[in-house]
């Protein structure tokens, strides 16, 4: 037998159900808030990550699917989202247009890591990007919409924000830091001291319990921000007080991709294991620019939806569509006629042998269904079928013209 690969996962019917509920939901919220669907390739050029998500983080480091195709082009799986709309966003000239620009997508991203509950080497993502605003309103519109996700699928979860600063502010800041961190750096990890050299700032993302116990007298980025960083992340705390947005300043938020400036935030839950993020997201104001477009402030998030599979509260089934079966061999196939009729308004589940009544009923339940339509000797003799409504408990029988 041959199985899947390992961190791969097939989706059978019950979790492709959730999946969809997800995905329905949260594409359902996205719309009322002005985005439209995108979809890029799975396959992307190796560069394009290197250069938005940093040459130096974990994930192109690390944990890319990356290889030589036959035509000698160095290319990988998308390990995230949000570079290849950006890319796709460069690649239409959207970056021309003066309107801003509302985009949600979903679907599989891949990284080799080490499988564990919530976290496969093939997950699911949706995200939202949004182009164009500058504003930290919409810092808190995104929030607000990712809350509103979480409250329609009955996720309860808490939230984790941070500001990463900006070109003014940062410079100043990495240099205290490294400063800090080279005094310590003996008690630090082996990851931690090549990221002094590489990105010092995502020391501070450390999960190693040593290194995160030295890091709690590190200097606060949040205390060294710009005017403006400043004045917008004291904006977004106001607006999440007034919407009741229960919040967390974590001075160590720095996510795992170095596209980030300003806003950084994560939503977390408690009822998923050590690891407990299920979405996340900030503005990246250069990444367009960085990927040859023209400048274009930009906000967007991510939502794990491996990660939320076992959290969500499915709605309430109820029974839908109807069963059609035969009761006598000559009858199977005047069924046919009818489901292609009724499939042109509802589900309908055909049983291809002839069976006893309460053989049928339990078919009709297996399906959900919410009729059952049978015929036997005496309804194929008249031209008519027996249908009953499981919803409301009625029976009746019908001439086959009038079904």
């Amino acid at each position: 037998m041959i199985n899947p690969l390992r961190g791969m996962k097939d989706l059978t019917f019950e979790e492709s159900e959730r999946f969809n509920f997800i995905i329905d939901t949260a594409s359902t919220i996205a719309k009322r808030y002005g985005y439209g669907y995108i979809e890029t390739p799975i396959l992307e050029e190796t560069a394009l990550f290197k250069r938005s998500v940093g040459d130096s983080s974990d994930i192109v480091s690390k944990e890319m699917y990356q290889f030589e195709d036959k035509g000698g082009n160095d290319v990988c799986m998308r390990p995230e989202g949000t570079a290849g709309v950006v890319r796709s966003f460069v690649h239409a000239k959207l970056d021309r247009q003066p309107m801003k620009q509302k985009f949600y997508y979903y679907g599989p991203m891949f990284r080799y890591e080490r499988p564990q509950k919530g976290r496969l080497r093939e997950f699911h993502q949706f995200g939202c990007e949004s182009f164009g605003e500058a504003s930290v309103y919409e810092d808190f519109t995104i929030i607000t919409m990712i809350s509103q996700i979480f409250e329609a699928l009955g996720i309860g979860f808490d939230l984790q924000i941070n500001s990463l600063g900006c070109p003014t502010c940062m410079p100043p800041y990495k240099k205290n830091l490294v400063g800090f961190l080279t005094e310590i750096k003996e008690e630090l990890c082996a990851d931690c001291n090549r990221r002094i050299e590489t990105n010092p700032i995502r020391v501070l993302d450390c999960k190693n319990e040593t290194c995160q116990s030295l890091l709690v007298n590190s200097p606060k980025l949040i205390d060294n921000l710009c005017d403006e960083c400043d004045s917008d992340f004291k904006k977004l705390t106001t607006l999440l007080d007034n919407a009741g947005i229960h919040y967390e300043v974590d001075t160590n938020l720095v996510r795992g991709l170095d596209y980030y400036n300003k806003t950084a935030f994560e939503f977390v839950s408690n009822d998923i294991g050590s690891q407990s993020a299920i979405a996340g997201g900030g503005r990246y104001d250069k990444l367009v620019e960085f990927l040859d477009g023209k400048p274009t402030p930009a906000v967007g998030f991510a939502i794990g939806i491996e990660r939320i599979m076992e959290l969500v509260k499915m709605p309430e089934s109820t029974r839908e569509g109807i069963y059609l079966g035969a009761m006598v061999e000559e009858a199977i196939e005047k069924l046919f006629a009818i489901a292609a009729k009724k499939r042109k308004e509802t589900k309908v589940t055909v049983e291809y042998t002839s069976k006893g009544f309460k053989s049928h009923m339990k078919g009709v339940d297996k399906a959900n269904a919410r009729y059952a339509v049978l015929i036997g000797e005496d309804e194929l003799k008249n031209g008519t079928v027996w249908v009953k409504d499981l919803e409301v408990k009625e029976e009746k029988t019908v001439s086959l013209e009038a079904f």
